[in-house]
């Protein structure tokens, strides 16, 4: 009979991208257009503003792509799955390196299809740029969201 170690939740990396982190307000989404500053690494932009939610999440993140550069929606879907898998193998950066809580949209700005693991090292660096400006800048918040 073998015994096993059992792991803590503090032993394991928390990679999962739960709903409740998932940017889904409309009113957020107007704020952030509106109001929100940005970091770009090309292909990716990212919109953020500063922010306080009900449920207590450090960031919530959204992902969307341009309709005008890719028609198929078959096509658009795949590039969402695509940032949403690098976003979540990646937000450790952010989440270990801010105490603030921010609401960020992910934006692809290319006209092609990307390769998964370049996208995938494009956003290291962009949320890396990220984690930068934040630390150099003091940025308004703006009211408890409406969830």
């Amino acid at each position: 009979m073998q015994h096993t170690a059992i792991k803590t939740v503090e032993d394991k990396p928390n990679f999962s991208y739960s709903r409740a982190e998932k940017l889904k307000s409309k009113k957020l989404f107007e704020i952030m257009f509106t109001e929100g500053k940005s970091v770009a690494n090309f292909p990716l932009r990212v919109i953020y503003v500063k922010t306080d939610f009900k449920d207590n999440v450090a960031i919530k993140a959204g992902v969307t792509v341009s309709k005008r550069n890719f028609k198929s929606a078959v096509k658009r879907n795949r590039i969402k799955r695509i940032l949403r898998e690098a976003y979540r193998l990646n937000k450790s950066i952010v989440l270990n390196n801010s105490t603030d809580k921010y609401a960020l949209l992910i934006l692809y700005l290319g006209k092609e299809m990307p390769e998964s693991h370049a996208i995938h090292q494009k956003m290291e660096v962009l949320l890396e740029k990220f984690v930068k400006k934040i630390s150099q800048e003091p940025i308004k918040s703006i009211p408890k969201e409406v969830s």
